[in-house]
């Protein structure tokens, strides 16, 4: 089991950027596939990016492609999201979550809007305009 505690939200104008930050404790996380989710207010949770357990591979959203970039630290058991050119429309809590096994299963839980299987509290990203 992991345990899942992201930081670096906050409050910046359009065009700016954030980085965040997803820490795992317990298992490493390098046994995971990670990835990046948000939900903005009245909306269903979406995915954003993700990233193979060796970060070779990444997997994003049309949405964020080109904005955003998932990375992983082994060493510190942490995974990134940079994100640049941020728009009021990227608003959300964003959620870092963890998935067992291979790369294909986490794609095809994204595909299928099923769940990966541990998640963190979330982080409030807000871009005013």
């Amino acid at each position: 089991q992991v345990q899942l505690v992201e930081s670096g939200g906050g409050l910046v104008q359009a065009g700016g950027s954030l980085r965040l930050s997803c820490a795992a404790s317990g298992r490493t996380s390098s046994s995971y596939v990670m990835g990046w989710f948000r939900q903005a207010p009245g909306n269903e949770r979406e995915f954003v990016g993700a990233i193979s357990r060796t970060g070779v591979s990444t997997y994003y959203a049309d949405s964020v492609k080109g904005r955003f970039i998932i990375s992983r630290d082994t060493v510190k058991n942490t995974v990134y999201l940079q994100m640049i050119s941020l728009k009021p429309e990227d608003t959300a809590v964003y959620y870092c979550a963890a998935s067992q096994g291979s790369w294909s299963t986490a794609i095809a839980k994204i595909s299928t809007n099923h769940e990966f299987d541990y998640w963190g509290q979330g982080t409030q990203v807000t871009v005013s305009s």
